[in-house]
């Protein structure tokens, strides 16, 4: 299948025509969570964005190898230079080893991204699995004159690389006015400039977290993982780095650093970024009491939630947006997401209720015969869900024309039309039906309703009212059924 794919490119700020460096292989890394608490919507975005593009690419006939990393290294904030570690400091509170805690996190995002129907990467490694790969990363930064060591620690010389090659390519920032800015600084602490980041920190006596190095007992610093990581599976060139946009600055521009300063060259083609989420138009954070996790969202137990909402109303409500565009969540929005989805879902479902007919009305031939490139030509520019969603809604205008009997449809547009919808609705977006209730009780329930109208079309057959009865079996027969008149009875099945 040729498709023509447009992608925002983040470093070069335009569209670009998606051209794989290893053509028809895909390489692809994501920033996953950081695992010291529960998932949060802020991690539910990007892993929703970047499934939506390993689904997309997957299906135009690529070979991808998704790549997206667990951090559970212990690093400190940021650039591991200050602040808290905080999976040693939830370790100690809970007096459990930080594994523990990284595992228990991990086992929690894994389940809230299955209800949130996010398919699985590639590969997930975790950084405390990869210390030799960032240590020969940090090796080769030395190597090369771009980093050095300070009282049993090691910094990237930003002002060294700046002169080589340019820090800021990717946030636009100017470093020779901080770096000048920053000289005033020199002597306090390790670094030489302020602005320097550590490759390698030198654990305090307290520091639980800790690996032998040439340099010292401690850790790697927080941006050394993604990069040794992703040359490990992706090699030194691979063609689409992803992550929130709060990581263009500091995470990934000192990615793009380590990787040139390593091997010489740029190690990503398109870098792509989710923008921001918020919350009643104030950023989501523990003090200001908006901080809502994933599971919260799908009880309702928080005071700003009204009401419980699925995991597929958040994730129908992030792919109403597009992915570089903000996402405000609120009551009011969720609930209109929750109303929207049903409707595309009944939509979906009413396909089965309609009777074609012999020919299309020629508005419903031109509009069928036009809706797969229709949504197509949304998904190849840049992934614009909110365009295919409107499109499917459009859709689902065309059911209940077709289900009210004031339009037609031939056999073949209707098998194009559902193949379509559920197409871009199921396989693409991600989207699926759910369940109020456990899987059995809804079966129990389903059966109950079916057999009641069998025994209704039993009776009518038993008072010999043929019409009712062959009325009841073409209405199932519509609906998905195949009834079967046996000498021991009706027998039904879906097919």
């Amino acid at each position: 299948m040729e498709q023509t794919l447009i992608i925002y490119n983040t470093l070069k700020r335009r569209k670009e025509l998606f051209k794989p460096l290893h053509a028809p292989n895909v390489g692809m890394y994501v920033c996953g969570p950081t695992v010291y608490g529960d998932p949060h919507l802020g991690h539910a975005r990007p892993a929703v964005t970047f499934d939506i593009v390993f689904r997309y690419l997957k299906h135009l006939g690529y070979k991808v190898r998704y790549v997206r990393n667990i951090t559970d290294v212990g690093h400190l904030e940021h650039d591991a230079d200050e602040g808290d570690d905080k999976i040693e400091k939830k370790a100690r509170l809970e007096q459990l080893e930080p594994m523990e805690i990284a595992q228990y996190y991990t086992n929690r995002y894994h389940k809230a991204m299955e209800q949130l129907n996010v398919l699985p990467p590639s590969i997930e490694p975790h950084a405390t699995g990869h210390i030799m790969e960032q240590l020969e990363l940090v090796q080769q930064i030395m190597n090369n004159g771009y980093a050095y060591e300070s009282n049993g620690s090691v910094y990237f010389d930003i002002e060294k690389y700046n002169k080589d090659y340019k820090y800021g390519i990717l946030s636009g920032r100017n470093l020779d006015d901080v770096i000048n800015a920053s000289r005033e600084l020199d002597g306090v602490g390790e670094k030489r400039n302020q602005v320097d980041f550590a490759l390698w920190k030198k654990a305090q006596p307290e520091h639980i977290m800790r690996w032998k190095a040439p340099w010292s007992v401690g850790f790697p610093g927080w941006h050394c993982e993604c990069t040794a990581m992703g040359k490990k599976y992706l090699g030194e060139q691979f063609d689409i780095h992803g992550g929130g946009m709060d990581l263009v600055f500091p995470h990934h521009e000192c990615e793009i650093a380590q990787a040139m300063a390593s091997q010489g060259k740029e190690m990503v083609k398109y870098w792509m970024h989710n923008n921001m989420l918020t919350i009643n138009g104030q950023k989501m954070g523990k003090s200001l009491g908006n901080f809502i996790t994933l599971e919260q969202f799908f009880t309702g137990d928080h005071p700003l939630l009204e009401k419980a909402y699925s995991p597929m109303t958040i994730r129908f409500f992030m792919l109403s947006a597009h992915y570089r565009g903000t996402v405000d969540f609120s009551n009011e929005a969720l609930q209109a997401s929750e109303k929207g989805l049903e409707r595309l879902l009944n939509g979906i479902n009413d396909l089965h209720r309609i009777q074609p007919s012999k020919t299309s009305d020629e508005v419903v031939a031109k509009f069928v015969d036009g809706l797969r490139q229709q949504c197509y030509d949304a998904m190849n520019d840049d992934f614009q869900t909110p365009i295919v969603i409107s499109h499917l809604f459009e859709a689902c205008r065309l059911v209940n024309n077709l289900t009210s009997h004031s339009a037609n449809i031939s056999t073949a547009h209707l098998h194009e039309l559902q193949d379509v919808m559920k197409l871009f609705a199921f396989d693409l977006l991600g989207l699926k039906e759910e369940s109020t209730g456990g899987d059995a009780a809804r079966e129990e329930a389903f059966g109950k309703v079916v057999q009641m109208v069998l025994d209704l079309r039993a009776k009518a057959r038993a008072e010999k009212d043929w019409v009712t009865c062959d009325k009841i079996r073409d209405e199932l027969k519509a609906a998905g059924f195949e009834i079967k008149d046996t000498k021991d009875g009706v027998t039904w099945k879906l097919f």
